[in-house]
C-alpha cells in the first residue's frame, strides 16, 4: 500500500473514531500517528517538525496559569460581586456570561466554565431555579469568546501557528479590524439572545459572600503575561518561538509559586494538567502532517475550488456553513487543523487574501461547537457539572439555547469578516 493510501485511510478512520469514541479521542490520535511512523509514511523527523511546538508551548503554559488562576478564587470572587451587585437576577445571569466571556478570551474555556460555574450553582440554589440554561449559557459564552484571542483557546493557536499571527494581530492584521473584533460583534448580537432567554428573572437576589481572595499572584501572572505576549509580537513577527516560550516560562514560575505558597508538590501540579488535550493535539498535527506531505491537501482544495468556481461570496459561505454544520458534532481542532492549509490553497487559487477564507472557518469551526453538547470540551464540562447537581441535559435543551445563539453569532461575526476582508 502507497504512502498516500495509508496517509488517506489513517486519516479517516481517525475521524470516524473521534465521533465514534469522543473519550477515547487521544489514543486514537497518538495510535494514528504511531501508525504511519510505523510503515514509514512519515518519517520520525518529519513527524517531530509536523508539531507546532510553539502553539503547544502557548497551551502547556496558559494551563498552568489557568489552573493557579482559578485556586486564586479571584475570579469566583468578581463574580459574586457583580451578581450582589446586578439589579436583578436577569442581569445577574447576563453579567456572569459576560465575565465568562472575558476570562475565556484569556483562559482555555473549559478552565472558565469550571471557574465561573460555582457561582452559578450557588445563585440557582438560591433563587431555586433550575441550573441548566444558566449552564448552558456560560458554556456557550466561554466557546465564543474564546476564539477572540491567539491564548483564548486550541482552534486560536492553531490558526495563530498556520498564518503566523502574533497576539496583536488577532486584534489588527495587515492594518485592518482582525478576528477579535468579528468575536465581540457575534457576542453583541448573541447576548440579545440570551436576553430574551432569561429576561423573565425580575427577582432581586443577593449572594452570601462565601469567596476570598487567596492571593493576587496569579491575576498579576495572567496580566503580565497577556502584557508581554502583546510586546512580543514586535519582536517575533514571524510567530516562530517566542510566544510558546514566553507562555512556558510563566508556566514554570506559576508551578513553583503554587508549590511553594500552597505547599502543592510540582508532581501533583502537573498531573493535574490537560494532558488529555496536549497529547491529542500532537497526534492531530502529525496525522495532519502527513496528509499535507502526501499531497492531500493540494488535492481537497482543488476539487472545493473546482466547486466554488470564481464566486467567492460562494466560498466563504460554504467554508462557514460546512464548519458549523461539522463542528456540531465533530471536535473542532482536528476539523480545523485539516481545513487550514485547504482553505490558503483555494485561497491562492481565487487570487484573494486568506484572510477571508481562514478567519471565517475559525468562526465556523469554534462557534458550530456551541449547537450540541457534545460540540465542545466546556459543554461537556458543563452538562457534567449538571448531571452530578441532578440535572441531566438532553440534545434539545441544550440546542434550544446553542442554535439560535450560534446562528446570531456566526451570522453577525460572518458578515463582518466578509466586508472588511473580501
Amino acid at each position: 500500500m502507497s504512502p498516500r493510501i495509508i496517509a488517506l485511510t489513517v486519516f479517516i478512520l481517525a475521524y470516524i473514531l473521534f465521533i465514534l469514541l469522543p473519550q477515547r479521542r487521544t489514543l486514537v490520535a497518538l495510535g494514528g500517528s504511531l501508525l504511519l511512523v510505523l510503515t514509514r509514511t512519515i518519517s520520525l523527523p518529519e513527524a517531530f517538525l509536523a508539531v507546532n511546538w510553539n502553539v503547544m508551548g502557548i497551551f502547556v503554559g496558559t494551563l498552568v496559569i489557568a489552573d493557579v488562576f482559578m485556586q486564586s478564587r479571584v475570579p469566583a470572587y468578581i463574580a459574586e460581586i457583580i451578581v450582589d451587585r446586578a439589579k436583578s437576577t436577569t442581569w445577574s445571569i447576563l453579567l456572569i456570561c459576560l465575565l465568562t466571556g472575558f476570562i475565556s478570551a484569556f483562559v482555555e474555556n473549559v478552565a472558565t466554565v469550571l471557574i465561573v460555574a460555582p457561582i452559578a450553582l450557588a445563585l440557582a440554589k438560591k433563587l431555586k431555579i433550575n441550573p441548566m440554561k444558566m449552564m448552558i449559557a456560560i458554556a456557550v459564552s466561554s466557546n465564543l469568546q474564546g476564539t477572540a484571542t491567539l491564548i483564548g483557546d486550541p482552534p486560536s493557536m492553531l490558526l495563530g501557528g498556520f498564518a503566523k499571527m502574533n497576539f496583536g494581530d488577532f486584534f489588527f492584521y495587515q492594518r485592518k479590524p482582525s478576528i477579535f473584533f468579528a468575536v465581540e460583534l457575534g457576542a453583541l448580537a448573541s447576548f440579545f439572545v440570551l436576553y430574551f432567554i432569561f429576561r423573565k428573572h425580575k427577582e432581586k437576589v443577593q449572594l452570601l459572600a462565601v469567596e476570598k481572595v487567596r492571593s493576587w499572584i496569579p491575576t498579576i501572572l495572567l496580566v503580565g503575561l497577556v502584557i508581554l505576549l502583546a510586546l512580543s509580537s514586535f519582536l517575533d513577527t514571524g510567530f516562530s518561538f517566542l510566544a510558546g516560550q514566553l507562555c512556558m516560562v510563566f508556566g514554570v514560575v506559576a508551578l513553583i509559586w503554587d508549590k511553594f505558597t500552597n505547599q502543592k508538590s510540582l508532581r501533583a501540579g502537573l498531573k493535574a494538567l490537560d494532558w488529555e488535550t496536549t497529547f491529542f493535539l500532537i497526534g492531530i498535527f502529525i496525522i495532519v502532517g502527513a496528509i499535507s506531505l502526501t499531497g492531500w491537501i493540494e488535492v481537497i482544495a482543488n476539487y472545493l475550488a473546482q466547486l466554488v468556481g470564481g464566486n467567492i461570496l460562494f466560498g466563504f459561505v460554504s467554508i462557514v456553513t460546512l464548519s458549523v454544520v461539522l463542528s456540531a458534532f465533530i471536535d473542532n481542532v482536528p476539523f480545523l487543523a485539516a481545513m487550514l492549509p485547504v482553505a490558503m490553497i483555494m485561497a491562492a487559487k481565487l487570487a484573494i487574501n486568506p484572510a477571508l477564507f481562514l478567519f471565517g472557518l475559525l468562526i465556523g469551526a469554534s462557534l458550530g461547537g456551541n449547537i450540541t453538547p457534545i460540540g465542545a470540551s466546556a459543554n461537556i464540562v458543563a452538562c457534567g457539572l449538571l448531571k452530578k447537581e441532578g440535572y441531566p441535559v438532553k440534545f434539545i435543551d441544550f440546542m434550544k439555547i446553542g442554535i439560535p445563539f450560534t446562528l446570531v453569532a456566526v451570522s453577525a461575526a460572518s458578515l463582518f469578516v466578509w466586508f472588511i476582508w473580501r
